[in-house]
């Protein structure tokens, strides 16, 4: 099937996969990868890249399922990949009725006492909570990821980096598209995957019925050597956890901030006392030698929908402008699930005969 000339508007991990599943699935198609900046270098930079096979809604555990099966049929086909299997253990108050409600993979009960280490620490478990033993869990270089997937698509696929689009105007004949450049392109089809930018003026009227919102991200990094053996913390009731990043010698810890409604444009790359303040007080509850050590870490902000899962649908009443993102922090776990769904618009218009 082709799909025409398709723009992928959007370098990160979610267009840098929507693009490879066009030309995979679609080889006779063209595709245009576009970024305001160099791939990989917005949201997908800053992620944490972390993988919980798990799913609040039965549509999001099947993605997370689907995204968990190829990144490891990538890491097979590419032992190279900066991808890394890594243990999980969920810190919680649930039972494991519900905990298996919401994983994809297998829980179990772990009562030793040896499980509670972190960064050469003991994390404390309060006394209403159990530790669960979770498998399937994986993490990866996000940048690197996508600039390796971009490298391999470039034979295949025309990228334009550095080159902002101006404006987006979907017809009944195409799709023009304005670039920084000067130039002025038609193609049959886009796929909008922006990251936390939903109010760039080429595209902020045609997003805004979604009623997606920018939240601010932040995670704080601690100094300590990783080990091969080391495992992830989830805290699972405060949507919050320690990762051992083994490819940059150092954990991280991500807990949840409340600012919402940023701009992309205008959140910092640096830490502010609240940020370290809060990330600080999360982890207190539950390993409180390692708080005083989150003294640096990392900042952006991305898109979040109102119900909580992905958004992947058609922008304009032709189905030529199809959005892919607002994942919610999730990104990186369930990009190629929402890359598959995106493509999946566009065959049915071309089978409805919407060219």
């Amino acid at each position: 099937m082709d799909l025409g000339t398709v723009a992928v508007i959007g370098g990160g991990v979610i267009g840098s996969l929507v693009a490879r599943q066009i030309v995979d699935q679609h080889p006779d198609s063209t595709v245009l990868l576009l970024d305001r900046d160099a791939v990989g270098c917005g949201a997908s930079r800053r992620s944490a890249g972390l993988h919980f096979p798990r799913g609040a809604s039965e549509r999001v555990r099947r993605m997370s399922g689907y995204s968990q099966e190829f990144y490891e049929k990538l890491k097979a086909d590419q032992p190279d990949a900066p991808i890394y299997a890594v243990g999980m253990s969920v810190l919680s108050q649930a039972s494991r009725g519900d905990l298996e409600g919401i994983y994809t993979e297998p829980v179990r009960r772990n009562d030793s006492p040896a499980a509670l280490d972190a960064c050469g620490a003991e994390v404390r478990l309060p006394a209403d909570m159990s530790v669960w033993d979770v498998r399937g869990a994986q993490y990866a270089d996000v940048h690197r990821m996508v600039q390796a997937v971009v490298t391999g698509l470039r034979p295949r696929v025309g990228v334009r980096e550095g080159v902002r689009v101006t404006a987006l105007e979907p017809g009944g004949r195409g799709v023009g598209i304005s670039l920084s450049t000067g130039e002025r392109l038609t193609v049959d089809r886009v796929v909008l995957a922006p990251g936390p930018w939903l109010g760039a003026p080429a595209w902020a009227d045609l997003v805004a019925p979604m009623g997606a919102r920018i939240k601010k991200i932040v995670a704080l990094h601690i100094d300590q050597p990783v080990a091969e053996t080391d495992r992830a913390f989830v805290f699972h009731d405060e949507d919050a956890f320690l990762l051992p990043l083994a490819y940059r010698g150092h954990w991280l810890f991500s807990y949840t901030c409340r600012d919402w409604d940023v701009d992309p444009d205008q959140v910092g790359a640096d830490l502010d006392a609240r940020d370290v303040e809060r990330a600080q007080e999360c982890l207190s509850r539950y390993a409180p030698s390692l708080a005083p050590r989150c003294t640096s870490g990392r900042v952006f902000c991305d898109a979040y929908s109102v119900s909580g899962q992905p958004l992947v649908r058609r922008l304009d009443p032709d189905g030529r402008v199809v959005f892919a993102g607002a994942a919610n922090g999730s990104g990186y776990r369930l990009a190629p699930a929402i890359a598959a769904e995106a493509v999946q618009l566009f065959e049915k218009s071309v089978k409805g005969n919407v060219r």
